[in-house]
C-alpha cells in the first residue's frame, strides 16, 4: 500500500526551528517529486516547496525562500523540510505529496490534481 506519513510538527516560538519528515512506503521515491503544502485554518492549501524525483531540481514559494529547505535521503525514503526562522504566518497543518514530473528546472507545479498520494499531515504552531 502507498503511503506517505508526515511527523516533525509541533509548537515553536518565533525565529525558532522545525523539521518535517516524510516518510514513503510502498514506493520508491526516486521516480516521484514530493511536495509540501500547508494549510492555515480558514486558508486555502498553498505550496510551500518541492523536489524532484531526481532530487535535482527544488522550488521554493516567495513566503519561505531563504528560511525552508527541502531535502530528501533515499536511503530512507524519506524527505524532509527544514523550518528556519519560523513566523506566525507558518503555523498551519503541513502535508507532504508525492506526484510525477511536479518539481523540475522550470520550477514546481502545486496543482493538487497532479499528486497522485498525500499524508495525513501534521500540525505546526508558531506563538510565542
Amino acid at each position: 500500500q502507498l503511503q506517505l506519513v508526515e511527523s516533525g510538527g509541533g509548537s515553536v516560538q518565533p525565529g525558532g526551528s522545525l523539521r518535517l519528515s516524510c516518510t514513503a512506503s510502498g514506493f520508491t521515491v526516486d521516480y516521484y517529486g514530493v511536495g509540501w503544502f500547508r494549510q492555515a485554518p480558514g486558508k486555502e492549501r498553498e505550496g510551500v516547496s518541492c523536489i524532484s524525483g531526481s532530487g535535482s531540481f527544488t522550488d521554493y514559494a516567495d513566503s519561505v525562500k531563504g528560511r525552508f529547505t527541502i531535502s530528501r535521503n533515499t536511503a530512507k525514503n524519506t524527505f524532509y523540510l527544514q523550518m528556519n526562522s519560523l513566523k506566525p504566518e507558518d503555523t498551519a497543518v503541513y502535508y507532504c505529496a508525492a506526484g510525477a514530473f511536479i518539481c523540475t528546472d522550470s520550477g514546481g507545479t502545486y496543482y493538487r490534481y497532479d499528486y497522485d498520494y498525500w499524508g495525513q499531515g501534521t500540525r505546526v504552531t508558531v506563538s510565542s
